[in-house]
Formats: C-alpha cells, structure tokens, sequence
C-alpha cells in the first residue's frame, strides 16, 4: 500500500498504521506495536496526547498560518516561553532541524566575518555527526556514508575533528574557524555521548580561537536526556543551539537559538515560509509546558536508567554496549541490527538503527513501564536468538 505512489527512499518496512493512543501504534490490520521511536525522537509526548490534540484543534479554528512579515500572538508568547527556559537571547523559527542548521551556519559564518575578516569561514564538526540533508548540513555532517559521489560537488568551509581527541584541539582552529558545532549526543552515529572534560575543552580552544560554539540539539533537545537541553549537562555554555523533533509534539518545526555574539542574522539574512506559525507556536508550548512540570524530566532520566540497566541485566552475548542518556539510548550488539529491527517489528516493537550495529531506543518521553517492559520482553526475545545463532 502506498509503495507506487510514495517515492521510497527511506527504505520503509511494509507496515501501514492508522492511529496510536499513547506509546502504542496500531495498525491498518489492527495489529499494536510498543513505540519505541516516537517518529525517530518527535512524538515526545506520545500519540493522542489530549492537551496537545485540544490546542492543535483550537489554534486551527483561529488561525494556522499567517506571513512572517507580521507577528501572531502565540508566536511571540512562546518565544518568549521558550527563552525564559533555555536562557537565550533570541530564535528564529524554521520547519526542521536542517533548516535550524542552516540558520546556524549562516549566523556562525556571518559573525565570524564581521569580527574576524573575510577568512572566517570555517565550521568544525566532530566525526560520527550527523546534521542534516540539505547539502550544507550533510557537508557538516563527519561521516561518509552520507556523502555519496552522486551529490557531489559538497561545499567548501567545513572539517572534522575526532570526538576525544585532545591532540587535535590543539590545530584545529584558528583564525578561519568561524564556529565549532557538535551534538551532546551522537544519535545517527551511534548514540555516543560526548565526553564532557573533551566538550569543555573543545569549546574553550574554539572561543580562544575566536570561534563561537553551536550545539546541535535537534535530537537531544526538549528533554530527551533528561534535561531540557543537553548540553546543560556538558556544562559548554553555546552561544547557539539548534532545536527540532521534538518541539512541538509532531507538528512540523524547527529552532535556531542564539545569545550574545549569535545576534547578528538582521532582515533577509534566513527566512522561511512556515517557519513558527501559529499552528506549530501552539503546538509548541504544549510540549513545553508538559516537560517543565514538576518532576517530568527526572522521570525521563529514571526510564532511561532502567531500559540501560535492564539491558544489562540480560548478559546477553551479543550485546556489546549499552549507553546514552535519558531516553536516548543504544544498544550496541555483534550481530545484524536491521535483521533485529525487522524481527522485533513483526512481534509489535518498533525502533530504529544507528551507526555500526547499533539499536536506537528513542520512545515517547511519557512512556510508562508496563510497555518499556513489554517492549523489552521482546528485544529479549530477539536477542538471545541472535546469541544462539
């Protein structure tokens, strides 16, 4: 269903859903799954998640969209929301993390030129990186797999460094280095967390070289890790952070955040057509609002400590590494992931992959035990046949 009329490049299983309640998916067949993906980290408070489903359905009735060369009301109450929780300066709204990206390296390069000359152009990515689709952002991203010989001519202005590697900081930047951009967590490469000591360093030797410092929070953002940014628990500090996924529930939206030296983008310099609308400004503060509430985002880490543990608890053979943080969370195995993913999916458990042989577990931040447990009962299940085989 569907396979002739919807280009395919995603490479989707053959799986056709039609509603979900909660952290469970059904079917066109009536067949429920635990949902361990959330939309790939988006569904951050579920499916059918009823104030969400309400102020969605209200907004509509007042106004979904209106040009950005005006204001609406709820646009400028949740960037004012959403300032006050992150301690930032100002936002410009998109529709994606790759176009928060691009928002980004625009902001870097444009202050680095204004402060530091024309030869300030240079955005420093980590390897294992991912950070988008759109040329730019997948020059920025450091793995090669998506840097096909089909898309090329990539983009000049862009170089990786090794996550860890302290020899490196000492040559990576100079006075072409505009920004030093990374995730808190690798999610496409792998689920790794960086190193917060090697964090701290990489962004005091970019500031020393007159470099600004952008976390890319698409996935790690709003919660995921068990604070409302990632990069709080690095300690870094960014002049800009980008947002995504999650940010407003499942309603198409993006965020490029900046303080002090970030204020530089001026009229013309990025703009988008849906970007911040009222619909997704709605949306937004929804999901805002749910996961600034008392206790909600020790409750995320609590979850991700018990998927981890539990994991562990298994001492399968085939299970190399578990790591993450709050519910971002990867399971490293010997065997074939995808054949994993294809297995678990057809007993009701849908997650993704990542990187080199690495299950992603990315569920709704709401999730409740009972399907954690369920969910887990059957990677189990899957896994200790793939230690046997």
């Amino acid at each position: 269903m569907g396979s002739k009329t919807i280009l395919n490049n995603y490479g989707s299983f053959d799986v056709v859903f039609k509603k979900g309640k909660g952290s469970v998916l059904t079917d066109v067949n009536g067949k429920k799954y635990i949902d361990f993906l959330a939309g790939i980290a988006v569904n951050c408070l579920g499916h059918d998640f009823k104030p969400l489903v309400k102020a969605v359905s209200d907004q509509a009735r007042k106004q979904i969209h209106i040009c950005n060369y005006f204001l609406s009301d709820i646009g400028v109450s949740y960037a004012e929301e959403l300032l006050a929780a992150t301690g930032f300066e100002g936002v410009f709204f998109g529709n994606s993390g790759a176009e928060a990206n691009e928002a980004a390296v625009k902001l870097a390069r444009k202050f680095g030129q204004l402060n530091g000359g024309s030869r300030r152009k240079t955005i420093v990515t980590l390897e294992r990186s991912f950070h988008g689709r759109t040329i730019a952002t997948i020059t920025a991203t450091g793995q090669d797999v998506f840097h096909p010989e089909s898309f090329a001519p990539y983009l000049e202005g862009f170089k990786t460094i090794c996550p860890g590697d302290y020899k490196a900081l000492g040559t990576a930047f100079d006075d072409t280095t505009a920004a030093l951009m990374m995730e808190c967590v690798q999610g496409e490469g792998g689920v790794f967390p960086l190193d917060k000591e090697w964090a701290c360093a990489a962004a005091e030797a970019a500031r020393k070289a007159g470099a600004i410092v952008i976390c890319d929070e698409v996935q790690t953002g709003m919660g995921r890790t068990g604070t409302l940014l990632a990069s709080e628990q690095l300690g870094i500090h960014p002049e800009v952070v980008t947002l995504a996924k999650a940010i407003a529930g499942g309603v198409p939206m993006g965020a490029c955040l900046y303080r002090g030296k970030g204020n530089v983008l001026a009229a013309g310099d990025h703009q988008s057509t849906f970007g911040g609308n009222p619909l997704a400004c709605r949306a937004a503060s929804v999901v805002l609002h749910e996961i600034l509430k008392d206790g909600f985002l020790q409750s995320v880490s609590e979850k991700g400590e018990y998927i981890r543990s539990t994991v562990k608890s298994w001492n399968l053979p085939c299970v190399e590494d578990v790591r993450g943080a709050g519910l971002m969370i990867g399971i490293q195995i010997s065997g074939n992931p995808v054949e994993v993913e294809k297995l678990c999916l057809e007993e009701g458990v849908l997650f993704s992959t990542a990187g080199k042989n690495v299950l992603r577990l990315v569920p709704p931040l709401n999730i409740g035990y009972k399907e954690i447990d369920q969910g887990l009962a059957v990677i189990k299940k899957v896994l200790e046949k793939t230690s046997v085989n």
